[in-house]
């Protein structure tokens, strides 16, 4: 239940204080609880594999929530990724973030799952995807430069993917998520989409 709402700050982020109660597992209401909320829409992420070559396509850019961590890196390995705006459709997102920030145009996409990102703190929603792309030609710096994007794209053979994501060079939530699920799903995903883009 809420009982007051205002907004702290909104520019490229919106933060909301809340005042608010709910629920409790044993009965009855908890104490009147001030929480602030980070107000963010909807994400679509985009794993780009190829399962003729074995190899996975994926971005690096500048990530300011880095800098408290790690200041003189603050660039990060991820998936192709962005807001939804307005009406838009999280495939239509997907679609136009592979072209803008990987220089891909991709076909068929087909979902993973949809989960909160951290809803301890943010409403922001993550709709996850793949996608088979041909890597051959998929190379790069992409981005819009009116956005402030400096996007490096990088083929990897699925080994070494495997390999950065066991050591921790891949350190981001949703590519963690999406290269295990790649990693349970990968034997049939090539044998099923391998042949099938063969005969294409």
């Amino acid at each position: 239940l809420i009982l007051e709402s205002s907004i702290l700050y909104s520019g490229f982020l919106t933060i909301e204080a809340l005042r608010l109660k709910h629920s409790l597992f044993a009965g009855g209401d908890s104490p009147e609880l001030r929480r602030e909320l980070l107000r963010q829409g909807h994400v679509a992420a985009v794993l780009l594999y190829d399962p003729v070559a074995d190899t996975v396509v994926m971005v690096e850019q500048f990530r300011v929530g880095k800098i408290p961590h790690e200041p003189q890196q603050p660039w990060m390995v991820e998936l192709v990724a962005g807001y939804l705006e307005g009406d838009e459709r999280p495939e239509d997102v997907a679609r136009r973030e592979c072209l803008e920030e990987a220089g891909c145009v991709i076909d068929r996409l087909y979902p993973i799952r949809s989960y909160y990102v951290t809803p301890g703190v943010s409403s922001e929603m993550m709709h996850l995807f793949w996608a088979p792309v041909d890597s051959r030609s998929v190379h790069g710096i992409h981005g819009l430069p009116n956005e402030g994007e400096d996007i490096r794209v990088h083929v990897w053979p699925w080994d070494e993917v495997s390999a950065m994501l066991d050591d921790g060079r891949i350190d981001s939530a949703t590519p963690v998520i999406a290269l295990m699920w790649l990693r349970e799903n990968r034997p049939r995903i090539r044998n099923e989409f391998g042949k099938r883009l063969q005969d294409d």
